[in-house]
């Protein structure tokens, strides 16, 4: 099942995956939409296994003091609420499921959560509170059989990097010690290891792909 704000675009992704996907324009910041996103995607499953929280924003390029304070708040409405919003739909419903093992939970946050970034103040604070959301919903569900960790990757080869100025990218590139962005594929491999059976005794952690960037 995948949400996004671009419907379209989901709907072109679940067509490509084939048979047995489903998409939905969800605004993940809007309570009411995810809370009718849940059910319609709970309705033909009829359970969840695993949650990606994955949807993020970059917000402006400037120092914290003359960021306008309703782009600042939409960073954080989608990168860190949202999440919220999200967990606090699915989270039920997975404790509902049978156990023991009733779900697994991963969400998207970044290396600039953990260490900042210059002239990305939003963006690096929403994803210090996606840590954060980690390491409290990882404690609370510890025993009901719901793993929750997150991932904090450096920039990739996203659509968002695409946003990023040619000099705004050779100042990211240039913090990696490998010397280039992630790919999409390294991501995805680490959030499936995450979601399998393999990883049976990590909750509340934090797992970075930096290449190299991560001091702690």
């Amino acid at each position: 099942a995948l949400w996004d704000v671009d419907g379209a675009a989901a709907q072109s992704a679940a067509s490509a995956l084939g048979e047995g996907h489903m998409a939905q324009a969800v605004d993940i910041a809007d309570e009411a939409a995810v809370a009718r996103a849940a059910a319609a995607t709970f309705g033909p499953f009829g359970r969840v296994d695993m949650l990606v929280n994955n949807a993020g924003i970059l917000g402006a390029v400037a120092p914290l003091w003359e960021q306008d304070p309703a782009a600042f708040r939409r960073v954080l409405e989608v990168n860190l609420t949202g999440p919220f919003i999200v967990c606090r739909a699915i989270v039920p419903r997975m404790r509902a499921q049978p156990g023991p093992a009733r779900g697994r939970i991963v969400n998207v946050a970044s290396i600039q959560g953990k260490e900042g970034m210059a002239l990305s103040g939003a963006y690096g604070i929403s994803k210090a509170g996606v840590i954060a959301l980690t390491k409290i919903l990882g404690k609370e569900l510890a025993r009901d059989g719901i793993t929750v960790n997150c991932i904090t990757p450096a920039a990739a080869e996203t659509g968002m990097a695409r946003e990023l100025t040619p000099e705004r990218r050779a100042d990211i590139v240039s913090r990696i010690p490998m010397g280039r962005l992630a790919e999409v594929g390294e991501i995805a491999a680490m959030i499936a290891f995450l979601l399998s059976d393999d990883c049976t005794f990590s909750t509340g952690a934090v797992f970075d792909l930096s290449g190299g960037r991560a001091t702690y």
